[in-house]
């Protein structure tokens, strides 16, 4: 069900809900009287003093924005940067809305930032960036539109993770295959070849795992592909109506029905966690899966052996003219409610988000999308033939991203819940079951713009 990264976990939506509620009742100051605040009508010459910054990345990649923040400490002497990693949206919703002050947040959940803005959990930027006249032009049109939330723009993107079909070359050679496919149909066929049973029936090597919830089998990832827009024109759920959620619903379930749901489910249960050295597909039991830019790098630490490539995923038979899209989504970096130090805490943000170098070294260490034009053409850029696709994937303009909503990432729990029951078999009629679904987020999205 989540639309971002395995290792960034999918969080608890009522938690979450509850601590953006927090934040939206209590009072603009934290516990420690910090408020939120207008900037200086000029950039101060010099920033000092204590920033906090709390962000979700762990071992490696930590590693790699530690070293970014040291560079900007050096740039910056008079500023100490006191970096708390390994937090996850869940913990630093609830400790803003606790009033913690937080200087600096680096978030993986895009699909919250209607929820930090609406609340005012994070601050608006928009005032900072006009000052400093921040370029945002650098910033492709798909980023953009998830950084920002009805005018307000709370947030500043910090990579981007964008989404293709990984493949086992040795596998699929096998088989007597030399490409990817390029169409549902054909991942379809070529799983259906690629797969592997014991004596019992049971998997042994699955071509291609079409059941949702695992690692990164999401409705937002498969949309793309199939054309599926979320919202109509006039910002109603679009989820019954778009005949593109419905293709993909009926492919996936005649997916999973090749396996057989119980067989399907038991072969996965006995798979090694997404971000583990033991991920299915680095350990041979997964021909083919859908995943971000990032696992290149987990293959290189903990499968250096493995013969794999890259390409854009599949798309619907009828929507060939899509192939070479994908989902795109990203880290968003902004100034929590009650920073004691905004001032330098925007100054952080900027480097991180805009200076090329900084970008770049990012980029490179985790291997994620950079996410400005200039980081992206940049000589300095570390790309092989396997990384290439997902920035020609983040290039191309058939790319969509999940809309921001005031009710956050609910509408896509909705619509998980029932990806649930569809693939195992407890929903009747599509149609009717989409439809029920439509009716559901619209009274979410009615409940989360009320005042």
């Amino acid at each position: 069900m989540s639309t971002i990264r395995g290792r960034r976990r999918v969080l608890a939506i009522s938690a979450v809900a509850a601590g953006l509620a927090l934040a939206a009742s209590g009072c603009s100051s934290s516990g420690s009287g910090a408020t939120t605040s207008r900037p200086a009508s000029s950039a101060p010459a010099k920033v000092t003093g204590t920033v906090t910054f709390w962000h979700f990345f762990t071992d490696r990649e930590a590693a790699a924005i530690q070293t970014a923040v040291d560079k900007f400490q050096a740039a910056n002497p008079g500023v100490k940067v006191e970096v708390k990693k390994g937090q996850d949206d869940d913990k630093t919703i609830q400790a803003i809305a606790a009033g913690q002050p937080i200087d600096v947040v680096l978030s993986y959940s895009t699909d919250q930032i209607g929820k930090f803005c609406s609340t005012g959990a994070w601050q608006d930027l928009s005032a900072y960036i006009k000052r400093d006249g921040v370029n945002l032009d650098q910033i492709p049109p798909v980023v953009r539109d998830y950084t920002q939330f009805e005018g307000k723009r709370c947030s500043m993107p910090m990579l981007s993770d964008t989404y293709g079909l990984y493949y086992n070359k040795k596998l699929l050679a096998d088989a007597g295959y030399s490409a990817p496919p390029k169409t549902m149909t054909e991942l379809t066929a070529m799983a259906e070849k690629l797969t592997k049973l014991d004596g019992k029936g049971a998997i042994q090597v699955a071509g291609f795992v079409p059941t949702f919830g695992f690692y990164e089998n999401a409705p937002a990832h498969f949309a793309p592909s199939f054309g599926a827009t979320w919202f109509n024109a006039d910002g109603k759920s679009n989820i019954g109506t778009d005949p593109g959620w419905a293709s993909m619903f009926s492919w996936q379930k005649n997916f999973v029905d090749f396996y057989g749901y119980d067989k399907i489910t038991r072969f996965t249960a006995g798979l090694g966690q997404e971000f583990s050295a033991d991920n299915a597909f680095e350990k041979g039991k997964v021909a083919m899966m859908i995943d971000g830019e990032y696992r290149n790098a987990f293959i290189k630490a903990e499968a250096p052996t493995l013969d794999y490539g890259t390409a854009p995923f599949p798309t619907d038979d009828a929507k060939t003219d899509l192939y070479g899209a994908g989902y795109v989504t990203g880290n968003v970096i902004g100034i929590g409610r009650g920073a004691q130090n905004p001032e330098a805490a925007w100054a952080l943000i900027k480097y991180l988000s805009t200076d090329t170098d900084s970008v770049v070294a990012v980029a490179n260490g985790i291997k994620n999308v950079p996410t400005t034009t200039p980081a992206l053409t940049s000589p300095a850029l570390e790309k092989d033939a396997n990384y290439q696709t997902f920035l020609d994937v983040f290039a191309n303009a058939h790319s969509s991203t999940t809309p921001t909503t005031a009710s956050g990432k609910a509408y896509q729990d909705t619509l998980g819940t029932f990806a649930e029951k569809w693939q195992s078999g407890k929903v009747p009629d599509l149609a009717a079951g989409l439809t029920t679904v439509d009716q559901q987020i619209n009274d979410q999205l009615a409940l989360g713009s009320a005042p």
